[in-house]
Parts: C-alpha cells; structure tokens; sequence
C-alpha cells in the first residue's frame, strides 16, 4: 500500500510530518513535545499509526493539541483516512533503553533500522565467564542494579529508571520559604523539562493549560495561581505569560507558557551570608513582562 503512495515506510513519513510540524511550530515547543516522539507504525491495523512517548503528560498533551494536525498530515501522505494513536511506551523494560518496534509490523517489513555498527549476539556465559560488576559499562550496572532490585514485572509499573533530582540544599532551605504547593509545583514543571548540566542543553519553556498543571501537581486551581504569584518563586523559579481570548461568552484563559529555572539559587540569607549573589535574570525576555496577554 506504501507503494502507490511512494512511501517505502513509516518511518519516512514521519520524517515528513516532522518537517511540516518544525515548520508550524516554535524551536522550543517542537524539541520540547515532537522530536522525542517515537513512531512506531501501524502494527497491522493499515488505517491506526501508533506514536510512542515517555509518559502520560506528553501523551495528554499531544492528543490535545497536535492529534488531530498529525491525523490530517498522514492522512494525506498516506491517501485515507489516519487515526493516531498515543501510547506511553517504558524504554526500561525491553533492556535497551530504546522503545519497543512491532516485529509483526506489516506496513514495514522492508525496513531496516540504521545502525553505525551492527549488535552482536549476546553469548551465553559459562560460571568461569561472569564479568565483575565493575568491568560493565555505567549504564548497563545500572540496569542490572535495578532489575535485581524491582524485577521486570515490576519496573514495567514503577519505571525504577526514571526519576527526579531534587538537591537536599532545596528540601533543607528552599522548602520552608516556599511551602509544600510551591515545592510539587516547581517539581511537576521540572519534570516535562529537560536540562542537561554537561553539555548545556536546556529545554525549559513549555505550554500548558492552568487546569492542566494543577491536576498534575494535586493541587486546585486558585492554589496554582497563588503559588505562580509568589514573590520568590517569579524571582527564583518560575515565569509565566497567560493568554486569554475574547469569546462571545466573555474572556476566557487560551492557555499558560511557562519557563521553570533548572538549577536551584542560593536563598536571599545563603546570598547575604556567602556575598554570591545572583546576577542578572535567569529567564528569556518574553517573561520579563508576566502582564497578561489579550487576543481581541
């Protein structure tokens, strides 16, 4: 069927979905929800493309916001109609740390992955063959660790591999000048960001509804609100814009895009006491206003 639509796989039409969504969409929003998208084909059912993500408020927020604009573009890749679905896929389970591919996919069985070099097949070890637990890569101790300690029944639940730094510097100083909401917020946020503090790599800018985050921190709306109000965590933590629109029923909020600072400040007494005090801002120039924005 790809044939007659000149596309050899599903992986060479995703390419092309992602080039019309890079196009659509700002640098930081398509790095942030779309690049670590996973496509993972149809799996038999020729008019269903399953999408793979690393958890539930990417995939919340891909079927909210860009299903129905990627069903339109593979649909007409693909000439019918395209429903995708989003599924949260655990990378720990299959040993890889990559996502599982159907073997059984029929759309792609003249699909290759590429590879720099091939994988050899894992010998079966002999008892004079066990390599000692330091003579194993970081990553694969690791793996080992975590299988030995939850089981791979289990880690398919817990996801033992994927957690949330938190500095015992935060816990110990900033908690009691923020409170516990402030604290699960900034958590929450921190959590669909990325930053990586070796290679400088930060993706800390996403888009939300404000119903949407509160859910996710189990906290109310109007504690939300107080929380992204409070004087340390706009200077320290986090920046806002929120966007309203004028509807024939009135005002109403479009949305909420917010930038969380990655790392963790020195407290206003830690700065007076040590004489390292913060320089400048932290945050882009789009949230040095957190005025509302009004489309009319």
């Amino acid at each position: 069927m790809e044939a007659q639509t000149g596309i050899s796989n599903h992986h060479d039409a995703w390419q092309m979905v992602l080039g019309q969504l890079n196009a659509e969409m700002s640098r930081v929003d398509f790095k942030t929800w779309v690049s670590p998208i996973e496509p993972l084909g149809f799996n038999g059912n020729p008019d269903k493309f399953r999408l793979a993500v690393k958890n539930d408020m990417n995939k919340r927020l891909i079927n909210s916001r860009l299903n129905s604009r990627i069903s339109r573009l593979l649909s007409g890749l693909y000439k019918r109609d395209i429903e995708v679905e989003v599924i949260v896929e655990n990378p720990f389970v299959n040993g890889e740390g990559e996502f599982d591919t159907p073997a059984n996919d029929e759309q792609d069985q003249k699909y290759t992955p590429r590879e720099d070099k091939p994988r050899e097949k894992a010998k079966p070890q002999s008892s004079n063959q066990n390599r000692k637990e330091e003579d194993l890569p970081v990553t694969t101790k690791r793996k080992v660790v975590l299988q030995q300690a939850y089981g791979s029944e289990r880690a398919n639940i817990v996801q033992p591999d994927k957690g949330l730094f938190v500095t015992k510097y935060f816990l110990d100083h900033w908690l009691p000048l923020l409170g516990h909401s402030a604290l699960i917020v900034v958590m929450t946020i921190r959590k669909v960001c990325y930053w990586n503090p070796y290679t400088g790599e930060k993706r800390n800018i996403f888009e939300t509804e404000m119903g949407e985050l509160a859910e996710q921190a189990c906290i109310s709306v109007r504690t939300l609100k107080t929380v992204l109000k409070n004087d340390l965590i706009k200077r320290y933590f986090i920046r806002y814009n929120v966007r309203r629109v004028m509807t024939p029923n009135g005002i109403r909020t479009a949305g909420i895009r917010l930038q969380v600072r990655m790392d963790d400040p020195l407290t206003p007494e830690d700065q007076e006491k040590s004489g390292i005090f913060e320089d400048g801002t932290w945050f882009s120039p789009e949230f040095e206003d957190e005025s509302e924005n009004y489309d009319l």
